[in-house]
């Protein structure tokens, strides 16, 4: 009966804040945007806002992209909003009808689609059935609303026909109308690109390690030029823009390696792009380091092609977790080193100490699960949270405790909100 009880109550509880949340987003009269896609919009939704800062007061929802992340944001995280210009919002589907009740309580003005891939294939299996989720943002666009969309993709240009809202599309096709090209990046070398519009030709310089990111710079460069930015306040904010962490995040140790850490999510297609961005990195020399893969279709075996792939470019392959086991590396490359594999991030990290080579190029590529940043934070922090796999799906920056052993972490948390508290009670007696 109790756990009847609690259902109900919970339930209740659901309701009444999505009914708070419907009544706050009929209170805003900024500009709402929706981003979503298979890969990439969490660099779109960051980096429009970062440009967009520049042009108006902004509020930016990255990463935390559910239907309680919306709730939230819109009944309790938008204080003013009155005084907002644009709110953009991060929408991300894991499974079928679980991003529509999102862009229906959004209501965007503005629906940005990036790719349409099988990130999730367990709950989609078809490409045609992710794509039919992400068109839901499209579909829920308010009236003079307009969508932006990837005219390389045909699933995300296919959504164009389905609507009778206005379609700006970017790409590499010549039809696109946010054209992109001459795009080069070898790091260290960052990403340049060109985007060709109405108005001219726009050059830019980006701070991206990989020639993959032109897709989201060219999605948050065309939403921002089509709401009105002057192209030159475009380009100099693209180039003060800082990536999100452990996205294909460029970490320097003074003395030691240079890190790339791309371990926040590994869908099959991102292993390609990954391996692509360090074929043409010109640093040496160069140790790729895979952990999990993303849910994907086919066997174990993926383990087994990447290997292959992996070992043509780096000097050295690590494989980390539960599959490391499944390269199908063979017995002279482990005799002579040219694989590893190790069970733990925290051997891989004792590894990697112990053959360093200052200056060389290391990428860290897995999904979150690993969390292989701590790797990197290794060589600048007392990383002392090395628990193989913690539950958490945060990266290790943003958790901000992987300095305090796993097992001792929940009291440290409660002995901080104890400490916050009682620094709040000594102010209030002082005042």
């Amino acid at each position: 009966m109790n756990a009847r009880l609690r259902k109900i109550r919970e339930d209740l509880r659901r309701r009444f804040d999505a009914y708070r949340a419907k009544r706050a987003r009929s209170k805003i009269n900024a500009t709402v945007i929706g981003i979503t896609g298979s890969s990439g919009k969490s660099t779109v939704t960051e980096l429009l806002g970062h440009i967009l800062a520049s042009h108006g007061s902004v509020h930016t929802q990255v990463l935390a992209n559910t239907m309680n992340s919306l709730v939230r944001m819109l009944y309790k995280r938008i204080k003013n909003p009155a005084e907002l210009d644009y709110v953009i919002f991060e929408a991300g589907a894991s499974g079928p009808d679980t991003l529509k009740p999102m862009a229906d309580m959004l209501k965007p003005h503005v629906a940005v689609v990036t790719m349409v891939r099988l990130e999730h294939f367990t709950a989609f299996r078809t490409l045609e059935n992710v794509a039919r989720e992400k068109r839901a943002l499209v579909d829920a666009l308010q009236p003079g609303g307009f969508a932006i969309l990837n005219a390389d993709d045909p699933h995300v240009i296919g959504m164009a026909s389905a609507t009778t809202h206005r379609v700006v599309t970017f790409g590499v096709s010549e039809q696109a109308d946010y054209r992109v090209t001459n795009v080069h990046a070898a790091y260290p070398d960052r990403l340049t690109l060109a985007i060709h519009w109405r108005d001219g030709v726009l050059e830019l310089k980006t701070p991206f390690p990989a020639e993959h990111f032109w897709l989201p710079t060219a999605a948050a460069v065309s939403a921002a030029l089509e709401l009105g930015v002057p192209p030159e306040k475009v380009a100099a904010r693209v180039a003060t823009f800082r990536p999100l962490a452990n996205r294909c995040q460029v970490l320097v140790a003074e003395g030691g390696p240079q890190f790339i850490v791309d371990a926040a999510k590994s869908p099959w297609h991102s292993v390609d792009l990954a391996f692509d961005m360090m074929a043409k990195a010109t640093a040496k020399p160069k140790r790729i380091v895979l952990g999990q893969i993303s849910d994907y279709a086919g066997s174990t075996r993926k383990y087994h092609y990447a290997y292959r792939t992996a070992r043509e470019i780096a000097d050295q392959v690590i494989y980390v977790g539960d599959n490391a086991h499944r390269s199908g590396a063979g017995q002279e490359d482990r005799d002579t080193g040219r694989f590893q594999e190790l069970r733990t991030p925290r051997e891989v990290s004792e590894h990697i100490k112990k053959t360093a080579v200052a200056g060389e190029l290391v990428l860290l590529k897995s999904s979150s699960r690993l969390h292989l940043e701590r790797i990197a934070l290794a060589w600048t922090h007392d990383v002392k949270c090395w628990v193989p796999v913690c539950g958490k799906r945060e990266g290790c920056d943003t958790c901000g405790l992987f300095e305090v052993p796993f097992e001792e972490q929940r009291d440290h948390v409660r002995q901080r909100r104890h400490a916050r508290r009682w620094r709040r009670f000594r102010r209030l007696l002082g005042g």
